[in-house]
Order: structure tokens, then C-alpha cells, then sequence
């Protein structure tokens, strides 16, 4: 049978090469392409939204989007369901056709960004937590409700269709996007809690894109790590998600990778930098940005993106309201990259497995801001500083909602085992803090550094005493 060209379509992106999907024409009337999920406005939204929240000021060329990043992960969707379906049959009970599996994950990729604010994760954190929500449990609401009726109408993807009798449902795509509860592992079928491993694990659909394509686009690596071997040596076992021991060296290098992307670009000093002038404009703006809760104004928050936003702020200076025009001031300044912090001094503490973060006098902001003022000159103890303990999650610890869901095969054995039991993986640390200081100026660089090295100095004592 001749394949049909005519209902597939081609985007071809820098780091996948050709991405299909499926399109209008040739397909039974009243079914849904892929591309009319892809050309609804709430997908299109993406493509105002950076993918890099505050690193573009930064780094020029990475002007890439979240649009971009999720027509990448649907592309790895398919991949994954590619390598993984048929042990997923093996080890697991009532699992849907190959069809709906591609199609379902296809579509949880393809939408799990799209409840993103302006600026990503920082609109998360200073506004979306305000309502008790994350882009996650707003994109949930979204597809519920805007996307619904789309979902339930896609039957296929460019390499299969579901079988006769299926629907996709929208509910499980929410289950895929949101992370794991532990009140849900009960009632949900074991094959689905698998795939959600692809969402919410140490290697995913997400960040097995962003890796690669924030390396490419940063101009910090071409070729980050090796995706190839990663998704050949991955299969379901009755466990879970789980690598062969010949791939769990492409693991390791994913996570290096990705916790070497933090340091270098995320949490690039400057970038925090900006990161932290934007936290305090965006205290004094959000009540002139948005009106209230986002599940109350739908209609609002689909027009409200990095563009809009910038474009908004940018002629506030203009402005009658005395406010407002403060704030475009400030706004104008900021829009010229005239930043107030530079950093002063910084400093990387690492976690191991066994040690407590929490306990960490560096865990809390206030704690250690409030531990560096007392050991400063007392001159110098209420200059204008800001202190940034930025964290990154190498590896989920045991009590983290992401846990238990990778497993390593041990060929020696045959048994399938906990990652922790190679020396390898070991060695990677749970988490890391880059603690930062950042003042107005470099004219006290010194005695902050002191400040920091006693207070380290202390917190190695302490943490020798209590071992």
C-alpha cells in the first residue's frame, strides 16, 4: 500500500532534522490533525514565549522558544515510544495499541508547556504560586477545557493510528505532564505510570530536548551528549523505565551535561543577575500585568507572553499614572541591560547522597543572608546586597516526587537494580548550590568573599561535628 503523503506534513528543525506530523488532507472527515493541535492558539502562544526565560540577554543566539522545544519533544515522543512499546507490553497489563501510545505521548510532549507565563519558571515562581498553581497544573486546566475536544479527535500519528475503539483521553495527558502524587499511584494503570517516567524522570522527552537544544543554541555544544545510545540501550522492565548497563555511560554524560547547562547558562552570573533586578520589578508590576488568577481570566492569559509583556512595560515611562511611570523608568533601564547587582563573590557547595541539604544553612536564602551580615566588618553589615543560593537537582533523592522510577539492568545477573548500585552513578551528587553575593558595586568584593569562606569554614565544622 502506497504510503499517503498527502496527510503529512514536515517541519525541519536544527537539532531533530525533519519532524512529521500529521495534517488535514486525506484524513476521514471529522478527524483531527496533529497540525490543527499545533496551529491552535494556545500552541502558537509558545512561539512569544523564549525558551531561555532571562538567558537570551545573554546569550545572543539563543532566541529560540518554547514552541520550538515542544515540536522537539512530540519528535522524541515518537522515538521513545518507537524503542520502548513493545517491552512496555511486556511489562505491563491492558496497555492500548502502539497507536495510541505514540499518539498519546506525542500529545502530552507536544503540550506540556503550554500553561508557560512570560519568562517560564520565574513567572511560576512569582506569580502562577500565588493561586496555588504551576504552568503545569494551569496547562492541565487548559487542556481539560480548551483542548479537549481537539485530543479526543486525533486518531493517528505519521507512523500509526489508534485501534477501533479508542479515544484518547485528555485526563491522561495530564497525568503525563504533572508530576507524580503519591495519593494518584494507586488508581492509575501501571503502563501509564511507566510512560509518566518520560515526563517526570531523570531523562525525559523534555529535557532530553532542551539539553541538546540549549547546548546547540547557546553555542555550548553541538552535540551534548549522545541521544542515540540512551534511547537504543532503555527499556520497560517490570520495575519501570530502566537502562542496560552499556548505556548507563550516556546517562551519566546526560546528567553531567545538563547540570554543566546550569552552571554555565542558566545560572550564568549575569543571568541571575538579571534575574534578580526582574524579581524586583516584577513585585511592583504584576498588578498593572495581569488582573488576577489565570484560571479566572483564560481569555487574558492566552494574549500575555514575553512579547506582549515587554512591549506593555516599555511605554510605561510614557505614562499619567505617577506609578506607572515610575516603573516604566525603571523598566527603560532595565530594557537597556542596565543592571543594579554585580556579583561580588560566589561559591559551589555539593550534596552527596547521605547529606542533609536541608539542614544546610545555604538550603534558605534569609539564613544565609542573615549568616554572611554577622561576619561582615560592622561598617559594612547593612550595605544593599543580595544573596542568590541557586540549586540544581543532579539526581532525585529518595524522598523527591520524581524518585524511584529509573532503573539500571545489570547483564552480569540479570537483575534489574537501583541506579545507586553501580559506582558510577554513585558518584554523581544528589544536588549543588552555587551560593552567589551580589552588591551595587566591586569596592567590597573582598570582605564578602572573607564573609562567605568563614561561613563555609563554620558550616564544614558543624557538618563534621553532627556526622
Amino acid at each position: 500500500m502506497m504510503r499517503s503523503f498527502e496527510s503529512e506534513s514536515l517541519s525541519h528543525d536544527v537539532i531533530h532534522g525533519y519532524i512529521p506530523f500529521t495534517s488535514s488532507a486525506g484524513l476521514p472527515p471529522g478527524e483531527v490533525a496533529e497540525r490543527q493541535v499545533i496551529d491552535h492558539p494556545w500552541l502558537q502562544r509558545l512561539r512569544q514565549i523564549h525558551q531561555l526565560q532571562t538567558a537570551w540577554w545573554v546569550f545572543p543566539t539563543a532566541e529560540h522558544t518554547r514552541f520550538q522545544h515542544v515540536l522537539g519533544a512530540m519528535h522524541l515522543a515518537t522515538r521513545a515510544a518507537g524503542e520502548l512499546y513493545a517491552t512496555l507490553v511486556e511489562s505491563c497489563q491492558d496497555v492500548p495499541s502502539r497507536g495510541y501510545i505514540e499518539c498519546l505521548m506525542r500529545l502530552a510532549a507536544l503540550l506540556h508547556d503550554v500553561g508557560h507565563g512570560p519568562f517560564g519558571h520565574f513567572f511560576d515562581r512569582h506569580f502562577l504560586a500565588e493561586y496555588g498553581l504551576t504552568h503545569e497544573t494551569l496547562g492541565s486546566e487548559i487542556i481539560r477545557g480548551e483542548l479537549a475536544g481537539l485530543i479526543r479527535g486525533v486518531r493517528r500519528s505519521p507512523n500509526n493510528q489508534l485501534a477501533d475503539g479508542e479515544t484518547l483521553d485528555p485526563e491522561q495527558i495530564t497525568v503525563l505532564i504533572t508530576r507524580p502524587r503519591q495519593s494518584d499511584e494507586g488508581c492509575l494503570p501501571q503502563w501509564l505510570r511507566f510512560l509518566r517516567s518520560l515526563f517526570s524522570g531523570l531523562y525525559t522527552v523534555d529535557n532530553m530536548d532542551f539539553v541538546l537544544r540549549d547546548a546547540y543554541m547557546t553555542g555550548y555544544s553541538t552535540r551534548a551528549y549522545d541521544l542515540d545510545r540512551l534511547l537504543h540501550y532503555s527499556f520497560f522492565s517490570p520495575r519501570g523505565l530502566t537502562i542496560h548497563e552499556r548505556g548507563l555511560s550516556a546517562l551519566v554524560r546526560f546528567i553531567c551535561v545538563r547540570a554543566e547547562l546550569f552552571r554555565a547558562v542558566y545560572f550564568h552570573r549575569t543571568v541571575r543577575a538579571i534575574d534578580l533586578a526582574l524579581q524586583d520589578l516584577f513585585v511592583e508590576s504584576k498588578g498593572f500585568l495581569f488582573p488576577g488568577n489565570p484560571l479566572d481570566h483564560l481569555d487574558e492569559y492566552l494574549q500575555l507572553t514575553d512579547w506582549s509583556l515587554l512591549v506593555r512595560v516599555a511605554g510605561w515611562h510614557r505614562s499619567t499614572n505617577p506609578a506607572l511611570r515610575r516603573l516604566g523608568q525603571q523598566w527603560k533601564e532595565f530594557l537597556g541591560r542596565k543592571i543594579r547587582w554585580k556579583m561580588a563573590c560566589e561559591r559551589t557547595i555539593f550534596f552527596a547522597p547521605g547529606e542533609s541539604e536541608e539542614s544546610s544553612i545555604f538550603s534558605n536564602q534569609q539564613l544565609f543572608e542573615a549568616a554572611v551580615r554577622s561576619r561582615l566588618p560592622e561598617a559594612l553589615r547593612r550595605l544593599p546586597l543580595r544573596f542568590d543560593p541557586a540549586r540544581h537537582v543532579h539526581r532525585p533523592g529518595a524522598e523527591a516526587p520524581a524518585a524511584g522510577q529509573n532503573f539500571l539492568y545489570d547483564p552480569a545477573t540479570g537483575q534489574v537494580r537501583s541506579l545507586d548500585a553501580r559506582e558510577l552513578f554513585r558518584q554523581i551528587p544528589l544536588s549543588y548550590r552555587i551560593c552567589r553575593i551580589y552588591a551595587e558595586d566591586h569596592r567590597h568584593n573582598a570582605e564578602l568573599a572573607a564573609a562567605m569562606d568563614q561561613l563555609l569554614g563554620a558550616s564544614r565544622t558543624d557538618d563534621a561535628t553532627n556526622m
